[in-house]
């Protein structure tokens, strides 16, 4: 029998301030978790819960990355998202305790190709072809909790080319960031390394080869990157 070795990489995220790496577990995401967002998807956010899905550990890209236009869509959405990471696991974790398994923050696109999500609803099918591919998840740096503290209020926003297109306040999460947390344990165990999207506000929209993606969430970071 042949021997095969394969050099695969540990996906990871950068720790600002340090020249250390966050080792990427697993990436959880939750929809509808922004009343104008969920609204403008056709939900009704008094009645709907989020929705839980995930993407590949190997979708993060760094900010400041060309990201590829993927293949296989004619409309590829951005939305953006306050990232938490996930320093300390568990099962049924409470919401009281549950900012004591935080390790810190980032801000994050959850890059989607909207048309295959949608033909994915209309069939009663899985969103992994919409929401899990190459370089899907781009990512800044993470800031520790030690060194900003929880944020749970300021502006989280997204310009196209300096057009801004989303333009919202954490504060608006209908499942706060400890709910989130605490509703994930219940279905996961959560491990260090996770990383959480935490929904997306309205505003998302398409955009195209050539096109300069800026965004940010007040007190944590920043984020850009260029689809090629």
């Amino acid at each position: 029998m042949s021997e095969y070795y394969f050099d695969v990489k540990q996906a990871s995220v950068a720790v600002a301030g340090s020249d250390r790496l966050f080792p990427v577990h697993r990436i959880y995401c939750v929809g509808k978790n922004y009343a104008a967002h969920t609204r403008e998807m056709g939900g009704d956010p008094d009645r709907q819960p989020p929705v839980f899905f995930m993407k590949p550990a190997d979708s993060v890209a760094m900010s400041g990355t060309a990201i590829a236009y993927p293949p296989g869509t004619k409309d590829l959405d951005h939305e953006i998202e306050l990232v938490v990471a996930i320093g300390d696991g568990g099962r049924d974790i409470d919401v009281s305790n549950a900012e004591d398994h935080i390790f810190g923050y980032a801000v994050g696109i959850d890059l989607t190709r909207r048309d295959l999500q949608g033909l994915a609803k209309g069939q009663g099918g899985p969103w992994d072809a919409a929401k899990s591919f190459e370089q899907a998840a781009p990512v800044t740096a993470i800031h520790k909790v030690n060194e900003i503290g929880h944020p749970e209020s300021g502006r989280i926003w997204l310009a196209v080319n300096g057009d801004v297109r989303q333009d919202g306040d954490i504060r608006d999460l209908i499942w706060s960031v400890p709910e989130t947390i605490a509703g994930l344990s219940t279905l996961f165990t959560l491990a260090p390394g996770d990383l959480i999207f935490t929904g997306t506000p309205a505003g998302v929209g398409a955009v195209s080869s050539g096109d300069l993606i800026t965004g940010g969430v007040d007190g944590v970071d920043e984020i850009s990157l260029n689809i090629i």
